[in-house]
């Protein structure tokens, strides 16, 4: 059955939150909560400023209500929070990142669903915006189609739908290379990711319903040090190199990854777009 909580937080001050796989060797747990246990906060590819940019184009006003697949330490809520949105509905299915997310939005009139971002079972045409970010690129395509179908079951007429995730570079990358990122990325995140290049995210919202309003890109530096500075500030990027420095388990999946990432850094982009949901009808 699906379970709901009222959520309460502050955007400044995280405590060490819960995590998923806590107690799982970190050469076992998903690359993003590698992260998250090296105190890394923003987790999405295009980082804080990619993530600021989809939502000026979503244009979050106090008349929307926001629902957010899989909206991980918070961060994005928090920020989505600070509009003052009407409504806003976290859907979450991994318990220890729902109490993150309790803990993160204490104070708030936000709620969190546990449940999935496919079938979150909230009520259709419930929300004005929908969004997520960094969790369609570990889908497969029969599964990423489900997700983006239920964003746009949640949308009223005229709702907008965005997205921040992973893309392949140029449009027309080899297919060989393609299955060479996947693999590379299977091996060192633990998640089957499977970006898509922009014609097709494009295509994907098209064959669900939705109308193409806004596209931007930007490089993938996740772990390179400038960006870490930006997104996490001076107090943040200190705190994760200590982390680091001071667990060689963590360091080694970080430095794998980092150089995934370095090899591949003219082939992975980031990506964000915002769809809108036009017909009453199919």
């Amino acid at each position: 059955m699906m379970q709901k909580s009222y959520v309460h937080s502050s955007e400044e001050n995280i405590a060490s939150p819960p995590l998923v796989g806590e107690g799982q060797h970190p050469d076992k747990i998903q690359g993003h909560w590698v992260l998250a246990r090296a105190g890394k906060r923003v987790l999405r590819p295009g980082g804080l400023e990619l993530t600021r940019q989809m939502l000026d184009a979503l244009a979050i006003s106090p008349q929307d209500s926001v629902v957010e697949f899989a909206p991980g330490l918070g961060i994005t809520a928090a920020m989505v929070l600070k509009r003052h949105p009407l409504a806003y509905w976290g859907v979450e299915r991994e318990p220890a990142a729902a109490e993150c997310v309790r803990d993160r939005l204490a104070g708030t009139k936000a709620e969190i669903v546990l449940g999935l971002a496919e079938q979150s079972g909230l009520p259709s045409a419930c929300a004005t915006v929908v969004y997520g970010e960094a969790m369609l690129s570990m889908q497969n395509q029969e599964q990423k189609n489900r997700i983006v179908a239920e964003a746009r079951r949640l949308l009223a007429p005229g709702g907008r739908y965005g997205i921040h995730e992973l893309c392949y570079s140029p449009d027309n990358l080899p297919d060989h290379l393609r299955h060479e990122i996947q693999a590379a990325l299977s091996k060192e995140i633990h998640v089957g990711a499977q970006p898509l290049s922009h014609s097709e995210w494009i295509r994907l919202f098209q064959q669900n319903g939705l109308k193409m309003t806004w596209s931007t890109e930007a490089p993938m530096h996740l772990l390179e040090p400038q960006r870490v500075l930006r997104d996490e500030g001076l107090r943040g990027s200190l705190r994760v190199a200590f982390n680091v420095s001071t667990n060689p388990k963590l360091r080694h999946r970080m430095f794998a990854m980092r150089q995934l990432f370095t090899k591949y850094r003219e082939h992975l982009r980031a990506i964000s777009l915002v769809g809108q949901r036009e017909s009453t009808n199919a």
